[in-house]
């Protein structure tokens, strides 16, 4: 696979599955690519979010809004070049604010296969 660069535009984003809020994924690099991870952009409407136990590692970087995320052990406010690590089995919450929020990010294993 060759170094790529990838903006918001190269990703088809689809709703979130198993959810009828306003959150949309789309990957721009997985397993069809020959990698062993899934690359991609994430976009919440404002006020939107999703509770989801994690099926794989995933690390979500804000590009622009703010969201938060909930669990167990707290909660976390992410904005603009911030990161945030949901581990594998962490049963979160993600809740966009009131500007809504844009991500990028890495799934290991691949989030889609991980779901089944």
């Amino acid at each position: 696979m060759p170094v790529r660069k990838f903006a918001v535009a190269d990703a088809v984003l689809e709703r979130s599955p198993g959810q009828d809020g306003d959150v949309f994924a789309g990957n721009v690099v997985d397993q069809r690519h020959g990698a062993p991870v899934s690359i991609g952009f994430g976009r919440y409407g404002p006020g939107q979010g999703i509770e989801e136990t994690m099926a794989v590692d995933d690390v979500m970087i804000v590009l622009e809004g703010r969201l938060s995320v909930s669990s167990a052990a707290g909660r976390v406010t992410a904005g603009p070049g911030e990161i945030v690590h949901m581990p594998k089995g962490e049963a979160v919450t993600i809740l966009a604010h009131d500007e809504g929020a844009l991500t990028a990010y890495v799934t290991y294993p691949h989030w889609r296969e991980a779901r089944g």
